[in-house]
């Protein structure tokens, strides 16, 4: 069986995003999934899937997560959040190792783009892929992890 698809994840607590890229046809196809149903397409396209790449930001090696000028209840929101997403991204790996899924996990790519923080837009993000339906930040990020791999 071809194994031809690169999926690429970026996760989070509530919807992950889910890039699914065919390389033969160049084909990009973005989701926003729950946990649950990320297990059901990854279990359904199992013998489909050359590998799959999760964005791993917990392997960037950052003591903390305050923000001086927000205050103590804004910065441990954030490292809440931040230490929520950084599980859900581990039980990604974690669920593609029980499904016997080739799966790597990444740093997040450099924040080199126009938009907010340094993320990509809708706009930049056509313009690399020419992809033009209604796109998310998750999406976004869950594409670049795949394109031109």
């Amino acid at each position: 069986m071809n194994k031809g698809l690169i999926i690429g994840i970026d996760p989070d607590v509530d919807n992950n995003g889910i890039a699914i890229y065919q390389r033969e046809n160049k084909k990009l196809e973005l989701y926003a999934l729950s946990f649950f149903q990320l297990f059901d397409l990854l279990a359904l396209k199992k013998e489909l899937i050359k590998e799959v790449i999760v964005e791993a930001s917990w392997l960037i090696k950052k003591s903390n997560f305050h923000n001086e000028t927000k205050g103590v209840r804004v910065s441990s929101k954030i490292g809440s959040k931040t230490g929520a997403n950084h599980e859900v991204g581990r039980k990604i790996i974690e669920m593609c190792e029980y499904l016997k899924i080739p799966c790597q996990g990444i740093k997040p790519l450099k924040k080199r783009w126009k938009g907010r923080d340094g993320k990509i837009s809708h706009e930049e993000f056509f313009k690399l892929t020419g992809f033009s339906s209604s796109t998310n930040q998750e999406k976004r990020d869950a594409g670049l992890l795949v394109w031109g791999y």
